[in-house]
């Protein structure tokens, strides 16, 4: 049985997830629903959950200031927001799955199958400490960025991406070490979250990192 909190500011929005886990996963039992940061913690630490739904805006918070207080090693979450353009690009940089508010049956379904289905989870603190190294940047450019392949999952800092190369439908980052990353992600994909000052498409098939530019022919 997969043990699930569901945390949000909103009781409508609580129910409706609760509603939908209990009607269309037989797998997930709701063990504990709150509303605030100082709750959450506690029922946290009480029930030790596998699976969190987290709202983003609290009243006396953020789901950022909960997973910072938490054991969040054996969980996989998945953040329920509404429209934040910084906070959403952070999930993004971190490989992390959302459902945008108001939620949607479709979409909480969709993403909740694809999270379930997911077998890295002994690379989730890559990934918590992306998105909490990227949410508690200030700035519109955000500092880490995961890539998942295949068979792993890296964490990388934005500033040492030297260029990506679209491959089809892949992406090949390659990094200021001399690594070569390939993700299944189309170049768009990165084109929309790199800092847009930082990079720059100067071709179809290539998106460059200005600061490693020496010259132009």
């Amino acid at each position: 049985m997969i043990k699930a909190i569901i945390i949000d500011d909103e009781k409508n929005s609580r129910e409706v997830v609760s509603e939908l886990l209990k009607d269309c996963f037989n797998e997930i039992k709701v063990v504990a629903k709150a509303g605030d940061v100082k709750t959450s913690i506690a029922e946290i630490e009480k029930h030790k959950p596998n699976l969190l739904f987290l709202d983003i805006d609290l009243p006396d918070g953020t789901g950022f200031d909960i997973l910072k207080n938490v054991d969040y090693s054996n969980m996989k979450v998945i953040f329920i927001t509404a429209h934040h353009e910084h906070a959403i690009k952070a999930i993004k940089f971190s490989a992390f799955d959302y459902i945008l508010k108001p939620v949607n049956s479709g979409e909480l379904i969709k993403t909740v199958r694809k999270v379930l289905d997911e077998h890295n989870a002994v690379n989730n603190a890559l990934r918590f400490e992306a998105i909490l190294s990227n949410f508690g940047n200030s700035l519109p450019e955000l500092k880490k960025i995961v890539l998942k392949t295949s068979d792993r999952i890296y964490l990388v800092n934005v500033k040492d991406i030297i260029r990506c190369e679209a491959e089809n439908n892949y992406t090949v980052f390659y990094l200021a070490n001399g690594t070569k990353i390939m993700v299944s992600k189309t170049i768009k994909t990165y084109e929309t979250l790199l800092p847009t000052h930082d990079f720059i498409r100067v071709h179809q098939s290539h998106l460059v990192n200005v600061n490693y530019i020496q010259h132009f022919d």
